[in-house]
């Protein structure tokens, strides 16, 4: 048995194929997210507006939590490329999200580092504890659970990474639990935002 898990590229984050992305509801940003990503594309030339692009979808994310067909129609008219170019940027990207996904994204590294100081176990016990597989979102659409390639911080190995942002190092399959249940019961105010920070003596 290997401590690093088999990753199948072709069904995972990297496909060859292109998906048919959810069409979704009529996408437009709202006023003060328009203006947030004007301010961003304001730092290109012109010529290369369309280099905001992972700005945008990171926009178009944080207001409606995944990236539908409709919003990458919407973020290439506002940056002007195609459709198309946009939605290279949301497959090749493991950030981005294709589908609903729960309140809180719980994303444990699986990578060498990670696998070699118990990384399956902290799934494993994440697994237990929400009834969940890698990939699914809870019943009640509070947590999602993915496995990632890397997140970046392989000396305090294992790493679970919370929407993108707040980084929990030196995970325990014990430690783990404890964070679902402060999300549970504190929210957001559960999450230490850390940055390869020494959490634990």
């Amino acid at each position: 048995m290997s401590f690093h898990p088999e990753m199948r590229y072709e069904s995972g984050l990297h496909v060859s194929q292109r998906e048919v992305r959810h069409e979704g509801e009529p996408f437009a940003f709202t006023p003060a997210n328009r203006e947030r990503l004007e301010q961003v594309a304001a730092h290109y030339p012109p010529e290369h507006r369309r280099s905001a692009v992972i700005p945008a979808l990171y926009i178009v994310q944080e207001q409606q939590g995944y990236i539908t067909a409709s919003a990458i129609r919407h973020v290439a008219e506002i940056i002007g490329c195609t459709p198309a170019e946009v939605d290279d940027v949301v497959t090749y990207y493991a950030m981005f999200f294709r589908e609903p996904v729960g309140k809180y994204v719980v994303q444990v590294c699986r990578t060498l580092s990670c696998a070699l100081r118990g990384a399956e176990r902290v799934t494993a016990e994440i697994e237990k504890q929400l009834g969940i597989k890698a990939g699914q979102t809870d019943p009640t659409g509070t947590f999602t659970l993915m496995e990632m390639e890397c997140l970046g911080a392989c000396d305090r190995a294992p790493v679970v990474m919370v929407n993108n942002d707040h980084w929990h190092e030196c995970q325990s399959p014990e430690d783990a639990g404890r964070l679902l249940d402060a999300l549970k019961a504190q929210g957001e105010a559960a999450l230490s935002g850390c940055h390869l920070t020494v959490e634990k003596a």
